[in-house]
């Protein structure tokens, strides 16, 4: 029996926790029981990991120890809390997933691509999500939505760097539209209704009504 893999990608202020939270309870509605995590996060090492790169005091990361260390909490959340959830046939919904490396690290930060999907690849054994729900918003929209009293570290990277992964995470859904579905900014409730109609086939196929 095998689960369906979901992943939200976004930049900062996308509205990604309000649809995951909506998703999970229309889930639970239908007799499921997600499971719902976040990245980087989700273990005992994925929390550390958290601090450590989001934390503001820690501005000089280099961009390949900060690729090094979210590739290590990606691992270990995949190989002890993701591909065991998948294999018992549960739904997993994950807030951010190795996308957000490629995104963040590679378009946002300059580092090579393909290194940074080689060790994607590595770190996650080849997991790839069944439909990746991108909420494409403005970077001067999102950094305004995201806290900005408690902005973390990447938050507070310059708009050129948010411009950057806005477009890395648009070239990326335009090259596999098969995985990814992008879903501009929107109320609320409008971009609910998206995300249902996205997500509808994929959970059909496992045997799951999702209504609206």
């Amino acid at each position: 029996m095998s689960g369906v893999f979901i992943t939200f990608e976004g930049g900062d202020g996308s509205g990604k926790t309000t649809q995951i939270v909506r998703l999970a309870a229309a889930l639970r509605a239908a007799g499921c029981d997600p499971l719902i995590l976040r990245e980087p996060g989700g273990t005992i090492v994925g929390e550390g990991v958290r601090e450590i790169v989001l934390d503001p005091r820690h501005e000089g990361v280099d961009p390949v120890a900060e690729t090094l260390l979210f590739a290590a909490s990606r691992a270990q959340l995949s190989a002890t809390v993701i591909a065991p959830a998948l294999a018992s046939g549960r739904v997993v919904i994950c807030d951010r997933y190795a996308d957000s490396t490629v995104a963040y690290q590679g378009y946002g930060r300059g580092l090579d691509l393909e290194m940074v999907r080689g060790v994607n690849a590595w770190a996650t054994r080849g997991l790839v999500p069944d439909c990746t729900i991108l909420l494409d918003v403005d970077p001067t929209e999102g950094i305004v939505a995201a806290t900005p009293a408690e902005a973390d570290r990447l938050e507070r990277e310059e708009i050129t760097f948010h411009t950057r992964l806005r477009a890395g995470y648009l070239e990326m859904a335009a090259a596999e539209p098969e995985r990814w579905t992008i879903i501009p900014r929107d109320r609320a409730d409008v971009v609910w209704a998206a995300v249902v109609a996205a997500l509808a086939p994929v959970f059909a196929r496992a045997g799951i009504r999702l209504d609206a």
